[in-house]
């Protein structure tokens, strides 16, 4: 259950409408231009709300300056309920439009199995290399589905 102050200072149950509004204030502060992901939490937390609610895969990137302040999320790739397919050369174009120093990849899993397969590490090592010869870092790759799965968290970045 969910309590919210009120005016009053009095706290009252918050009904569905309050917990929507909650949400989509968290979802805003996340993505805003400029706001800086101090930790991997934050990034993970917002990353979730975010993807959570597609029933089929989405590739998104959160495009970041040197301070790793956001300058933009953008979903870049959509697939099927198990699969998406990534271009390299498109995530490489976009990075450069918004003037990325780094940037951090997303993708769901529908299934709720948040493992990446070997299509995972096999396209998260090519935007690695791609980037990387441009001078852009990647931070981390989040895979969301009942947990959100860090590559960095486990050694993969």
């Amino acid at each position: 259950m969910l309590f919210l102050r009120g005016a009053n200072n009095r706290y009252r149950v918050a009904d569905e409408d309050d917990v929507i509004f909650e949400a989509i204030q968290i979802y805003n502060r996340c993505f805003s231009r400029g706001e800086a992901l101090t930790s991997p939490d934050k990034a993970k937390d917002c990353i979730k709300l975010k993807l959570a609610p597609f029933e089929y895969e989405v590739f998104l990137c959160l495009f970041l300056d040197n301070q790793h302040k956001v300058i933009a999320c953008e979903e870049l790739f959509r697939g099927t309920i198990d699969g998406a397919s990534v271009y390299p050369r498109e995530v490489v174009k976009t990075a450069l439009q918004y003037n990325a120093s780094a940037l951090i990849m997303a993708h769901n899993h529908p299934s709720g199995i948040s493992e990446p397969s070997q299509a995972d590490r096999v396209i998260t090592d090519k935007l690695k290399s791609a980037l990387a010869l441009i001078d852009i870092r990647v931070l981390d790759h989040f895979i969301v589905g009942e947990t959100v799965y860090s590559f960095a968290e486990h050694g993969l970045l």
